[in-house]
């Protein structure tokens, strides 16, 4: 059977750059089967599904169902769910939990404030194991029930706090999953890369294979981050942080792609200029394009064939004169 995960993986399509983009995730327990639209199609009230969507559309802040790994007993009856609020944003990550007896309660949340890293004192901090999340919805995709499901009932049972999750982008990077409190994402996982994301994250570090990015920054910036990552084989999560990201005006190119630009032209591959600092004091400027001159491959499974659409860092620059955020320069110190 051909899958878009099987295609990807064949093409070496490349995983930097791909993670979802959400400084903030809400995560609310939610047993039994998950529809595509998990929020509005599940066990899950969909009147309090779409107001979620409402309340937090603009607000960087993501939702997501989740539940244990496991068989998954088609029940309505849930008496207590636990929830979970986790910001990403490098320095400033934290995890807020509670547990509820009715999940309309996440409604009175102020999701603006979240979404820019502040929760108020909100629920309890949550001190456990880092979180990891196993996406699992085979509804969005089959790939990522054949693939997802096996790997986050092998992990769970090793001991790591792992959650099954509805959606967090990229089925043809199956199995994909993302771990907090930091936040980064990962992809053609294994149950033996997952032990070492969840290890490297308990001394807060990242683990470099099959990164997909962090999710507190747009794709530009993930794909940058990684690129400065690597040069440099710095591992500490919240060593490095994205200054900023402008967008650079792309030169025309002639429509054959070939000669000095004259004749018929196209636009150039959109790109960027992302900043990068280091709590070092050192800073980075990293050129990154989005090109689409792969090998076809569908971006999910039963979608059509087409290019998929990947950034590619063009140079790294070492830069003076960029003053760090004050955060970035303190003593570092891993979460406990």
């Amino acid at each position: 059977m051909s899958t878009c995960a099987t295609a990807s993986r064949e093409t070496a399509e490349p995983l930097a750059g791909t993670a979802a983009t959400a400084p903030t995730w809400l995560l609310i327990e939610q047993t039994g089967p998950w529809g595509a639209k998990a929020l509005t199609d599940s066990h899950l009230d969909p009147d309090i599904g779409r107001a979620l969507e409402a309340a937090t559309e603009g607000t960087d802040v993501r939702v997501a169902l989740i539940r244990r790994p496991g068989r998954h007993a088609d029940c309505h009856g849930v008496s207590r769910r636990r929830l979970f609020v986790a910001h990403t944003s490098p320095g400033r990550s934290w995890i807020r939990t509670t547990t509820v007896t009715d999940p309309r309660a996440a409604l009175g949340l102020n999701f603006a404030a979240l979404g820019a890293g502040e929760h108020g004192g909100l629920w309890e901090p949550y001190t456990g194991e880092p979180l990891v999340l196993v996406c699992t919805n085979g509804k969005r995709d089959r790939c990522c029930a054949l693939l997802g499901r096996p790997l986050a009932a092998e992990v769970a049972a090793s001991g790591i706090e792992a959650w099954e999750v509805t959606h967090i982008g990229g089925h043809r990077f199956s199995p994909t999953l993302f771990v907090l409190p930091y936040g980064y994402a990962y992809g053609r996982a294994s149950a033996h890369l997952v032990r070492d994301a969840v290890e490297a994250a308990r001394s807060g570090r990242i683990a470099f294979d099959d990164c997909r990015g962090r999710s507190a920054w747009d794709r530009p910036a993930q794909a940058a981050d990684l690129a400065v990552r690597e040069l440099i084989r710095e591992e500490r999560a919240d060593a490095l942080d994205v200054v900023r990201t402008d967008t650079v005006r792309p030169e025309p190119v002639r429509a054959d792609g070939h000669g000095p630009v004259s004749g018929p032209v196209t636009q150039g591959s959109p790109a960027w200029a992302v900043s990068v600092a280091h709590s070092d004091g050192r800073t980075w400027r990293v050129t990154v394009e989005q090109r689409a001159d792969g090998a076809p491959a569908p971006a999910s499974c039963g979608a059509p064939l087409g290019p998929p659409a990947r950034m590619t860092v063009t140079s790294i620059t070492a830069i003076a004169g960029l003053t760090a955020p004050a955060w970035l320069t303190a003593p570092f110190a891993p979460l406990s």
